[in-house]
């Protein structure tokens, strides 16, 4: 389907100015010393309108959306559109608050019903998966073999789809899994829909930015109720795994989990701790206290703050995003 494409009108109103051209004797001083001082009156003029223009509200009328993106996990589910206007990223995004005691596919129905978001002509539509992953480098992956593997994997996730992504810049290959229904849904809906898993885009930046210093790197990306680490060596993963943090009972008891399993894929790895890097990104669960405690075992500890990070693009700015969102928004998938 084709977005409406719609022309944007910008007027801005400029009031009457008081200060006009004014001839000014100038007591008999020679024409050049006239022309000067015309050219000083018209440029304070100039100036008067620049900064009303600078100052007026301009009003655009927004263009149909151009891209929707429909993020869905075990517990949550939600949409974003994404709309350029005069080349500016417009972003709505949209929780939807899952109703207990029926399936995720079962939301998306009511949802369809009743979201705003979803009633509008889209040229694209995006489907970010948060679910386990079986990662296969490229040289060894078949496509007739992956959903085998993947089940052999994770033995109780019979029942669903099982989709993969490219990964090219790591020679990767990632399956993941997508509920039969929910699946169904979503492609009744949008034909075209194309599917990925949250953690792609993540991966993908974060190996390009790994270059930014000669030290090995450990990322934590805390989302969904669990922490994946991970860690890039020679254009390819050293390791990847999640951490479920949903049976920890408390906030504090949470945290302890995390920070043990960090430093036991820390230890396991032999990185050093006064030269190699943590990255914790994400929704990180008591922040300060956890790298407080981390500092005392490692030296080089960092919170990835998307604002500073992608230079306060429109997507950091969007309230409850996600931080894979952001990233699939301001450095794609």
């Amino acid at each position: 389907m084709h977005a409406h494409q719609q022309k944007v009108g910008v007027s801005v109103a400029i009031p009457h100015l008081s200060r006009g051209r004014e001839e000014v004797n100038m007591g008999g001083y020679p024409p050049f010393h006239q022309i000067i001082w015309n050219i000083l009156q018209e440029t304070l003029i100039l100036q008067e309108i620049i900064s009303h223009i600078m100052s007026t509200t301009v009003s655009v009328k927004p263009s149909a959306s151009s891209r929707l993106t429909i993020r869905t996990s075990a517990h949550s589910l939600s949409f974003s559109s994404l709309t350029f206007d005069e080349g500016k990223m417009l972003i709505t995004h949209e929780p939807y608050q899952l109703k207990s005691g029926i399936s995720v596919a079962a939301n998306l129905r009511e949802a369809f019903k009743t979201s705003e978001l979803t009633t509008a002509d889209y040229q694209r539509v995006m489907v970010m998966v948060d679910s386990d992953v079986l990662l296969e480098p490229i040289s060894l992956f078949s496509e007739d073999e992956v959903a085998l593997h993947y089940r052999y994997t994770f033995p109780d996730t019979e029942g669903g789809r099982v989709l993969h992504t490219i990964i090219p810049d790591l020679k990767t290959v990632a399956a993941y899994m997508i509920n039969k229904d929910l699946y169904t849904v979503i492609t009744d809906r949008y034909p075209s829909a194309q599917f990925m898993n949250v953690l792609c885009p993540v991966w993908r930046y974060l190996y390009q930015r790994n270059f930014a210093t000669i030290f090995n790197k450990l990322y934590a990306y805390f989302h969904d109720d669990k922490v994946d680490i991970f860690c890039f060596s020679q254009n390819r993963f050293k390791f990847a795994n999640a951490f479920s943090l949903t049976h920890s009972g408390s906030l504090h008891a949470c945290c302890n989990d995390a920070i043990y399993f960090i430093l036991n894929v820390w230890q396991q790895l032999a990185l050093k701790t006064e030269l190699d890097e943590l990255h914790l990104m994400g929704e990180v669960p008591e922040r300060e206290w956890m790298v407080s405690e981390l500092r005392r075992y490692l030296q080089k500890v960092y919170v990835i703050n998307p604002s500073g990070e992608f230079n306060r693009a429109p997507a950091t700015q969007v309230e409850g995003l996600p931080f894979d969102m952001m990233t699939y928004f301001i450095k794609g998938r």
